[in-house]
């Protein structure tokens, strides 16, 4: 390893990948953001407006599951022209939406402490 190294990883950080608990909080603020969502676009979405973050397929589908179970979101089949097979896409339950605002503003509140951590700010005031 050489000093240089060290500076490039700080220019080029390598990607973080959410957890079960920040991917659940995501995709509850995109579906509340953005309205209905399936599997691929979530997972491209989070790429493309947040580039130090990856969220893996297993990470995704998992929290999805999750969320299915507790009934905060419903996924249901719909046929998209040109593609063959139905997409499965999910939606808010309406029963669930102050939940689901809860924990949709964790993940801004994630992004916050994240960036004040890269930006060389304490996480936390004493």
């Amino acid at each position: 390893m050489k000093f240089q190294d060290i500076y490039r990883y700080f220019q080029e950080p390598p990607p973080i990948y959410l957890s079960k608990e920040v991917a659940v909080c995501y995709v509850l603020s995109v579906l509340m953001e953005q309205g209905d969502s399936y599997g691929t676009a979530l997972i491209h979405l989070v790429e493309t407006q947040h580039p130090l973050y990856r969220l893996s397929d297993t990470v995704l589908y998992s929290a999805l599951k999750f969320l299915e179970d507790e009934g905060v979101i419903r996924g249901y089949w719909q046929k998209v022209e040109g593609r063959g097979r139905p997409r499965r896409m999910y939606e808010l339950v309406t029963e669930k939406l102050q939940e689901a605002r809860k924990l949709g503003s964790l993940w801004h509140q994630y992004l916050g402490e994240e960036q004040q951590v890269s930006q060389g700010y304490p996480l936390r005031s004493s």
